[in-house]
């Protein structure tokens, strides 16, 4: 079976989930090739089994314009009926207004390249991640191919505008759409059209390499030291709302708890955090540590004291399970599909969204109850274990691309039978 990935960038430090769910197919003897809408930067990536995957991974862009002509030229003289049918199909899955008919221009004209890259890789399948401007590229080019195609959603991204408007037609023309979580395929129903039958959208977990992610011992995470380091990894961004996890953290000090709080990450809301740990007078007790190597980020997950999430929007953050799989309890909203990973009061503790006194509540109960990080750190190491195993939770996905590819290798023998 030849499969190809598709992703708007490809590979990512926050797409490492992406990575391990391919490299999960290729174990199961499938060939993956990869693609990314443009070429990844090599000096963002740290770890060894990207720079491969982004040696091998072809992308779409950057691109001449000679090339991109020869191209064009090649796909309307080989195919040309396939290449006015996909030119229209452009014109009708596009955004409203000047701005989208500028845009579909563009997505045509690259979705064009991203056939003839296909074409050329000789694939069966083509499987793209998130209902972005990549999905509407797969569209076009599986449209020109006469390729099936499949989607991942997993987040807000993909449920708000401007991909929530073209959602529909995407769900509508893909052969399956993989959710993250079960609240994630109830979102899709509730945009899908009436002829999209329940059982085309099923859940697949992004999931772990258990291998990668064992505790430095197997024992419960106990808290050994006076001062409890709680962690927090996430871009620093409003929907991550870490500026509500300082407010919480502030509190908690407040109310005599000797704590130090440290978050990882990088992005547009640094210089405003920094001037609330100013007002706050944390600058002794919390550090900003900016982006990190997944490596590391793992080193400092295993030496923090509680993992904690102060989001205001999500969809099921790996971060979550990445803390759980190495023995750290964790905090985290109740909100999207977090409750699926986070069980309250069994597998970690949850507080309402932007409850930032809920958060203080729940850090407090894990500083001072060792009984109750024991419990959550067992339970939510079996739970992840369970249930976002890379290699378990990507079995219902390869199942899927088995049946198509059997029902497409049933559909071509009865076509060659007939008279």
């Amino acid at each position: 079976m030849r499969i190809a990935y598709l992703v708007s960038a490809y590979p990512a430090v926050s797409h490492t989930f992406i990575r391990r769910e391919i490299e999960a197919i290729r174990r199961r003897g499938a060939e993956v090739s990869t693609f990314s809408v443009r070429r990844a930067d090599p000096s963002g990536l740290n770890l060894e089994s990207d720079l491969r995957e982004a040696e091998r991974t072809r992308s779409i862009l950057p691109v001449g314009p000679f090339t991109l002509g020869h191209d064009h030229i090649l796909a309307l003289a080989s195919r040309p009926i396939a290449y006015l049918r996909t030119f229209a199909r452009s014109r009708r899955h596009r955004l409203p207004g000047m701005r989208g008919w500028l845009w579909a221009w563009f997505h045509f004209a690259e979705a064009i390249r991203l056939a003839r890259l296909l074409a050329s890789a000789n694939v069966s399948h083509l499987h793209v991640h998130f209902a972005n401007n990549g999905s509407t590229l797969g569209l076009l080019a599986a449209s020109y191919l006469g390729l099936r195609w499949s989607m991942t959603l997993h987040g807000r991204a993909d449920f708000s505008y401007p991909a929530v408007a073209l959602l529909p037609d995407k769900m509508r023309r893909a052969r399956f759409v993989a959710c993250v979580s079960h609240f994630g395929r109830a979102s899709a129903l509730s945009y899908a059209d009436p002829g999209v039958s329940d059982d085309k959208l099923f859940v697949v977990r992004c999931g772990l390499d258990g291998r990668a992610l064992t505790p430095t011992s197997e024992s419960p995470k106990t808290i050994p030291r006076t001062r409890t380091r709680i962690l927090s990894v996430g871009r620093l961004s409003l929907e991550k709302a870490q500026v509500g996890l300082l407010e919480a953290f502030a509190k908690l000090l407040r109310e005599g708890i000797d704590a130090e709080l440290e978050i990882v990450g990088e992005g547009v809301e640094r210089a405003r955090l920094e001037e609330r740990i100013a007002e706050l007078e944390l600058e002794d007790r919390c550090r900003l540590a900016g982006a990190l190597p997944e490596t590391e980020v793992f080193e400092r997950i295993q030496s923090a004291d509680i993992f904690a999430l102060s989001s205001l929007v999500e969809g099921l953050p790996v971060s979550l399970m990445e803390a759980m799989a190495l023995g750290i309890p964790v905090v985290a909203p109740r909100l999207a599909g977090i409750p699926e990973l986070v069980e309250d009061g069994e597998t970690g503790l949850l507080f309402h969204p932007a409850d930032w006194s809920g958060l203080a509540g729940c850090l407090r109960r894990l500083t001072e109850d060792a009984s109750l990080r024991s419990l959550l750190v067992v339970k939510a190491r079996e739970k992840v274990a369970q249930e976002f195993d890379i290699d378990l939770s990507v079995e219902a996905l390869w199942l899927r691309f088995v049946e198509e590819e059997d029902r497409d290798l049933r559909s071509r023998e009865m076509k060659s039978r007939r008279p």
